[in-house]
């Protein structure tokens, strides 16, 4: 790791003090599995600060050549940006027309509201990217999402995890994996540049959890993933793991059961279509047997009409994460859209081919990557490929940005 990928931007915008102003310092925020499991990590040794980039096991093969690393860089851990504290970046996108991309926050309001980030890099070796910009995203009423401690009853408390430019309306959707705490299953919505609320995209039945917890999607394990069609009209919704109805989790043993990729026709709404991806067994096992492992799906994205990249992203305590590159073709699975619940045998799962494993990548360490778009074209005509690291507000973690040139 050399200093430059560490280095700040220098601006009177934004720097990176220990604590805000009026911002408490307790636990992260928006707590998950994955948070709080660094504190195991910690009492195992400190496994996760000097080897979170580790692999166990040999990487899995990949055909040469479809991703060159070209620049990395990191943001420094809670950097101040307008009075807000930046990370749990978990989605990204790049708007053309401004020349910026477009980062969301997946701070459940804990720490400042919900919100999402203009930021602008070159994507080259040596750079940093330059945050420009913050963007509270309101409600229907104007004001801005609650936390958790101030939610009133009926009003959910969004964990935003996807976003994607509508470049034709200038819009932008994004997803909530939802509050099941509190009733409330994942949602899609659509909000102007400056925030305010356009609608809220009704979800199949399926999706919404019940009382007993014996259907609809796992608590901080829903809409992890949106793409968007080439043409701007439909977008795929992704399934971080299958429906509690739909299949297991994946364990070190075993692949999980279908994510639901659904779908949805932006013009009117409605989920038109729907497709199960199938994702793979944890691919590394914990230094401590017994501790806990994951695997599951933290982003989508459309190469064209059909054809979509698949980001699987897994962790496990003691040796860190493990990020794997598929490759799949939505017209070659089946229709899940009026199953409310699959089985082996009522559906066909779309096949997937391996595009690279992020450890064979160059990358100075592998986090927990969650976002991924397309950049503006390269020189030689070929495709910028950029993604970011949610840090989950925890020391122990990175903000990193990486940037791929991509051979179809």
């Amino acid at each position: 790791m050399g200093a430059k990928l560490c280095q700040s931007t220098r601006t009177s915008d934004f720097a990176s003090p220990d604590r805000l102003p009026g911002v408490q310092d307790p636990a992260p925020p928006n707590p998950s599995r994955r948070r709080m499991l660094f504190a195991t990590v910690a009492l195992a040794g400190g496994i996760a600060g000097c080897r979170a980039g580790t692999r166990a096991g040999t990487p899995a093969a990949a055909p040469p050549g479809r991703l060159r690393l070209l620049a990395e860089a990191r943001w420094p851990h809670r950097l101040g940006f307008r009075g807000t504290t930046v990370g749990g970046l978990s989605s990204i996108d790049y708007d053309s027309s401004r020349g910026e991309y477009l980062l969301i926050s997946d701070d459940r309001s804990a720490i400042n509201p919900a919100r999402f980030y203009g930021m602008q890099w070159s994507a080259r070796e040596g750079t940093t990217p330059e945050p420009i910009e913050v963007t509270t995203l309101r409600m229907a009423n104007g004001e801005s999402w609650p936390a958790r401690r101030q939610a009133q009853a009926g009003v959910p408390v969004p964990d935003p995890e996807a976003l994607r430019l509508r470049p034709d309306t200038g819009t932008l959707l994004w997803t909530s994996e939802g509050d099941e705490a509190r009733g409330f299953g994942p949602a899609c919505y659509e909000s102007r540049r400056d925030g305010t609320l356009v609608r809220e995209i009704p979800l199949p039945p399926m999706f919404q959890p019940d009382a007993e917890g014996r259907r609809g999607a796992r608590d901080n394990l829903a809409l992890e993933g949106l793409a968007l069609t080439p043409n701007g009209r439909h977008a795929w919704l992704a399934m971080e793991n299958a429906l509690v109805q739909d299949g297991p989790m994946p364990t070190l043993a075993a692949p999980g059961g279908p994510c639901r990729f659904t779908c949805i026709e932006l013009a009117t709404g409605r989920a038109t279509r729907q497709i199960a991806y199938i994702p793979d067994a944890i691919p590394q096992h914990p230094l401590i047997p017994g501790t806990h492992a994951e695997n599951g799906i933290s982003e989508v994205l459309m190469i064209d009409a059909d054809r979509m990249l698949v980001l699987e992203r897994a962790y496990a305590i003691g040796v860190g994460n493990s990020l794997r590159l598929y490759e799949i073709d939505t017209r070659h699975a089946s229709d899940t859209l009026a199953l409310d619940a699959l089985a082996p045998g009522n559906y066909r799962p779309a096949s997937k081919t391996l595009v690279a494993d992020f450890a064979t990548l160059g990358l100075s360490r592998l986090d927990n990557t969650e976002g991924m778009c397309w950049g503006p074209p390269l020189p030689n005509g070929r495709r910028l490929l950029v993604v970011v690291s949610d840090d989950n507000f925890n020391p122990l973690q990175i903000t990193q940005f990486a940037a791929f040139e991509f051979t179809e």
